[in-house]
């Protein structure tokens, strides 16, 4: 006996098993330790022949690789697959750790996040995601995991793709994400950038790349800045350079607010909403970083400003999501605790990158976002008002991300149980929306019974989750 560790010989190769669903895959059959606490090294262990591919088992599911895409099935539809000949021999669904447990105390739930979106995520958004025909990243996958390559395609999704690969380049995840960032970044640009003549990128493209909405949108540029950033820190290109420039001479002539912050888009549209001006923050701050250029810390610090002046109340200790032209606060006030905890996350960034003290902010922010947690679940609705009412029961994928973001954030100036509720947050995440049938893949929105709301995989998630991920392993390791 070996305290609780077996081994035994697969492929004419030593295997071993720690008693944590971490599963050992067999060519031709598969195997699951049925029972942690049985004490013999073989009694733990079913083998059940299944046909020729490789796959395993967990619980009552079994993973399988079908067309390169791992996807877990009850047993009966895993025989009748396996048994048409669609699992081929030799692909590995390797799945372990990564997709079905975060392991004791949540204490391994960075590393096990970091081997699901390596293993499973960038290569199925870097293959199904991406339209080998008509070029462009595609807006979802269905419910089994393929492309949809008819619906239309939103310019923002198209940015976030092209940074989720480009900082997985970066951070040395994912070196094939450069190539596909370059791409991406090349059909953004000839597709969506003046195709009328005008200034700007348009809101919304065909599946053929034809221009489907021509508005000029404020959060699109966020992204699209964000986007050419991200590439510009990986590449250091000067054309990609040049992008940025041009791009902030638009926004800066055409999108910019006599009232401070920026229009919505053109045409100008109301009420006006915070969340451009976020996300606005967020590029900035990303350019800074990639060009460690002081403009943009100054640029930061104007959207600081509006929101110390206009987006957060101090008095109900709320982010405000709907306003007048003149920033006045439209009431009632919806609350998206989601946002609550991004701005957390973007409020530290800021401080790492100006040394503006923020900490009083992203506590009282960090606390009213946690007024609207699912007793249940501890996951986040995705409305309130500003009283701690709960508007809309339904559960989102990106708050809980965004909830992990801030507590990351609180762990990264060493508060106090901090990274413990930060691992809790991401061990969340898995459990209630990454563990889907597609490996790599997600649930976006559950309702107060926990039923899921949406019958397909959007593309507009990878980004939360990516960077969710990312900033975990580099603030907890």
């Amino acid at each position: 006996m070996q305290d609780r560790r077996q081994k035994r010989l697969v492929n004419g190769t030593s295997a071993e098993n720690d008693g944590r669903r971490s599963l050992t895959l067999i060519s031709g059959a598969q195997t699951c330790p049925l029972s942690p606490k049985r004490r013999r090294p073989e009694a733990g262990w079913k083998r059940r022949d299944l046909g020729p591919a490789i796959c395993l088992r967990t619980h009552s599911r079994i993973a399988l690789r079908i067309r390169g895409v791992a996807r877990s099935y009850d047993e009966s539809m895993a025989q009748h697959l396996l048994g048409n000949g669609r699992g081929r021999e030799g692909e590995v669904a390797s799945i372990g750790n990564t997709a079905h447990t975060a392991g004791s105390g949540h204490q391994d739930i960075v590393g096990s996040l970091k081997s699901l979106m390596i293993e499973h995520s960038l290569p199925l958004w870097s293959a199904e995601g991406w339209d080998p025909a008509a070029g462009g990243f595609v807006e979802r996958l269905d419910i089994e995991g393929r492309a949809d390559r008819t619906e239309p395609r939103r310019v923002r999704v198209q940015a976030r793709q092209i940074y989720a690969f480009a900082k997985a380049a970066q951070i040395g995840w994912y070196p094939e994400g450069r190539e596909i960032a370059m791409r991406g970044l090349d059909y953004l640009l000839a597709k969506a950038k003046s195709p009328d003549g005008r200034p700007g990128f348009v809101h919304l493209l065909g599946p053929d790349g034809s221009t489907i909405n021509a508005m000029r949108d404020t959060y699109d540029h966020a992204f699209v800045l964000l986007a050419l950033s991200t590439v510009y820190q990986l590449s250091n290109d000067a054309q990609v350079r040049s992008e940025i420039e041009a791009l902030l001479a638009f926004i800066d002539r055409d999108l910019r607010s006599p009232h401070g912050g920026f229009i919505e888009g053109i045409p100008a549209t109301m009420p006006r909403r915070q969340n451009p001006q976020m996300h606005m923050l967020e590029a900035l701050i990303a350019t800074f970083d990639a060009t460690r250029d002081s403009v943009f810390q100054n640029r930061a610090g104007d959207l600081y400003g509006l929101f110390v002046a206009n987006l957060y109340d101090p008095q109900r200790q709320v982010l405000g999501e709907y306003f007048e032209e003149d920033w006045s606060r439209i009431e009632p006030v919806s609350v998206e605790p989601g946002h609550q905890a991004e701005w957390v996350w973007l409020l530290r960034g800021f401080e790492r990158i100006t040394g503006c003290p923020t900490a009083r902010h992203r506590s009282q922010l960090l606390n009213s976002a946690l007024r609207y947690r699912d007793d249940v679940t501890g996951c986040l609705f995705d409305e309130g008002d500003a009283d701690g009412n709960i508007r809309k029961f339904t559960r989102r994928c990106w708050p809980q991300t965004e909830i992990a973001k801030a507590w990351i954030a609180q762990a990264e100036v060493e508060e106090q149980g901090a990274a413990d509720e930060a691992r809790e947050a991401l061990a969340r995440l898995h459990r209630h929306y990454l563990r889907h049938p597609v490996m790599g893949g997600w649930y976006d929105q559950f309702d107060r019974d926990g039923r899921s709301l949406v019958d397909f995989i959007p593309a507009s998630s990878f980004y939360h989750i990516l960077c969710a991920i990312v900033e975990a392993e580099r603030v907890l390791g």
